[in-house]
C-alpha cells in the first residue's frame, strides 16, 4: 500500500514504488491471522535469525529465503559510559556483528529474497558503501546479477567488497544522489530493479526486524528513546512499522519509544527539514561526513523519516565529524568496535543531554549499525614499541 495515496498494490507483482503518485510502498499484512497463529512466547524456540519472524515478512515460500544468518544481534550495557555520565539504563545494540559487517544485510536479505521468489535475475543500487556490500553478497547467494554504483571516494574496503563479491562496480564522480540519478535513468532500458533506499517495498521489511529485536530482548518492554544514525532512514521508518505491527499483535505495550534522528553537520538535511517544520527534505548541498553512511543529501523518503520523529514526540540532532570520531574513542574503549555512523548515536545523546531534552533516568538505546573494521582510514594511530626476539623482560610503563 502507498504510504503517500493509499493505493493499494499486488504483492504478487514485482513493485517498486506508487504507480499513482510515486510514493513509498510498505508491505501490509494480516497481523489478526498472526495474532492466531503464533503466539510471542514461541519466539525463543525458533533459530536466532531475523527470518524467525517469517510472518510478518514479504517472502511467501521459505525456500526462497536467501540468507547469511543475518539478524538478533545483541544488545549490550554500556557501563563506564553510564557511570561517566550519570546515566541509569543505556544500551546498545550491535548490528556491527551482522553478515557483511553491516545491518543493511537485513534489508539486502528481505529484498533478495522476495526478488528471487518473484523471479527478478538483474538488479542496481546506488549506495554510499555498506548497502552496496550487503547487496553483492545477497545477489551473489541468490545467482543474481548485481550492478552496483557508488561515489568514487566511498571506503576502499566497500569496492573491493563488491568486486570480490561478483558484482558490477561503477565510480561516480558526486555523491549518491548523482548515483541515484545513474541508476534511475538505467533501470528501465537495461532490465535491472532498482535497489535504492524506499525505491522498492522490500529492504524496509527486513529493517523492520530491528524492532521486533528490540522488543523481543527486551521482554517486550520497549526502550523509552531509541537513538538512530540516519542517512536514507529506511531502519528508523522500519523500526517505527515494527512496533505499529506490535502493538496491533498485542505483543507490547500502546506507548512508543520517541525516535531520535542524528545526522552529520556535513550533511543534516532530515534536520534542517524538522527544524524548519517542513514535511520533506530540501536537497543538501556540497555534502562531505567522515561518516560516508550518512552523506545522504536527499534521503528519497524524508516524509515518512520526518513523519517517524514527529509522532514519536522525537527529535533530530547533528553533530560535528569530530564529535564522531571522538566518540568512537569513547565506545572502542568500551569494547564496543562500532562505525563512525553508530558513534554518532552516543554525541548526538551528550548533546541531548546538554539541553535537557533527555531524562538520564530514561533507558536510552543507541543503534551501532556497523562494524569499526570497515573504517580503518579512521583510527587513529601510533608507534608502537618493537621488541627484540629475545627480549626477556617488558618496560610495563610503555602504552
Amino acid at each position: 500500500m502507498c504510504s503517500r495515496c493509499g493505493l493499494k498494490h499486488e504483492a504478487a507483482k514485482v513493485q517498486t514504488v506508487c504507480v499513482n503518485c510515486t510514493g513509498t510502498l510498505f508491505a501490509q499484512y494480516d497481523l489478526e491471522g498472526v495474532k492466531n497463529s503464533l503466539r510471542k512466547d514461541e519466539l525463543p524456540k525458533r533459530p536466532p535469525s531475523m527470518w524467525k519472524y517469517l510472518e510478518v515478512l514479504p517472502v511467501q515460500r521459505q525456500q526462497n529465503i536467501v540468507s547469511l544468518g543475518e539478524g538478533f544481534t545483541p544488545i549490550i550495557r554500556i557501563k563506564s559510559l553510564s557511570h561517566k555520565y550519570g546515566l541509569k539504563n543505556l544500551l546498545l545494540k550491535d548490528d556491527g556483528l551482522m553478515p557483511t559487517g553491516s545491518f543493511k544485510a537485513r534489508g539486502m536479505s528481505s529484498a533478495i529474497s522476495k526478488l528471487k521468489e518473484l523471479g527478478v535475475t538483474k538488479v542496481a543500487l546506488a549506495s554510499a558503501g555498506n548497502a552496496a556490500g550487503a547487496a553483492a553478497a545477497y545477489s551473489a547467494r541468490a545467482g543474481i546479477e548485481a550492478h552496483i554504483f557508488v561515489p568514487r571516494d566511498a571506503p576502499e574496503i566497500n569496492k573491493k567488497e563488491c568486486s570480490q563479491m561478483g558484482a558490477h562496480v561503477y565510480l561516480v564522480d558526486g555523491l549518491i544522489s548523482d548515483a541515484a540519478k545513474i541508476v534511475s535513468l538505467n533501470c528501465e532500458k537495461r532490465g535491472w530493479f532498482n535497489l535504492s533506499t524506499l525505491r522498492e517495498p522490500y529492504r524496509v521489511e527486513g529493517k523492520k526486524t530491528m524492532g521486533y529485536e528490540i522488543a523481543e530482548q527486551s521482554d517486550w518492554e520497549l526502550p523509552d528513546v531509541i537513538i538512530y544514525p540516519t542517512g536514507g532512514g529506511t531502519g528508523l521508518v522500519g523500526m517505527w512499522k515494527a512496533f505499529d505491527e506490535l502493538q496491533k499483535l498485542g505483543w507490547t505495550k500502546p506507548e512508543k519509544p520517541r525516535m531520535v534522528c542524528v545526522q552529520s553537520e556535513g550533511c543534516d538535511p532530515v534536520v534542517l527539514a524538522y527544524e524548519s517544520r517542513r514535511e520533506s527534505v530540501e536537497p543538501f548541498l556540497s555534502a562531505h561526513t567522515a561518516a560516508s553512511g550518512l552523506c545522504v543529501p536527499y534521503p528519497y523518503a524524508s516524509e515518512q523519516i520526518l513523519r517517524v520523529i514527529r509522532q514519536s514526540g522525537g527529535t533530530a540532532v547533528a553533530v560535528s565529524d569530530e564529535e564522531i570520531i571522538e566518540s568512537m574513542n569513547q565506545l572502542h574503549r568500551e569494547g564496543l568496535f562500532v562505525c563512525p555512523e553508530g558513534a554518532a548515536t552516543l554525541s548526538g545523546l551528550l548533546k541531548l543531554l546538554d539541553t535537557g531534552w533527555l531524562d538520564k533516568n530514561e533507558k536510552i538505546l543507541l543503534y551501532n549499525t556497523g562494524s569499526g573494521l570497515k573504517y580503518p582510514h579512521l583510527m587513529t594511530t601510533r608507534s608502537f614499541p618493537l621488541l627484540p626476539k629475545d627480549t626477556k623482560e617488558i618496560d610495563l610503563k610503555t602504552k
